[in-house]
């Protein structure tokens, strides 16, 4: 099974952790945290939600088994987010 993640901030998305609709139907394609009622729930540009993904820094390492610094886990970040469907009209 192809392992999802939200189109916003990355995260595996599972069951439990899918964002809603307007309608409050589940959202198949963001968190929880990203996407409530159908619509985002912060007004981010990428960067901005690079930085503040980089403070989970600690819970990404110990649920992906990875030692990276926040620097490390933000370069990451930078190349990941612009394949999200959130990002990638985007102009940074």
């Amino acid at each position: 099974m192809e392992r999802k993640f939200c189109q916003s901030c990355g995260m595996p998305l599972t069951s439990d952790n899918k964002g809603s609709n307007a309608d409050g139907s589940r959202n198949e394609d963001y968190c929880i945290y990203c996407y409530k009622n159908g619509r985002y729930t912060q007004d981010f540009t990428m960067a901005q939600m690079i930085e503040f993904c980089a403070q989970f820094t600690d819970q990404i390492n110990e649920q992906a088994g990875l030692n990276l610094t926040p620097e490390q886990a933000k370069e990451q970040m930078r190349q990941f987010f612009p394949n999200l469907k959130r990002w990638k009209r985007k102009d940074e």
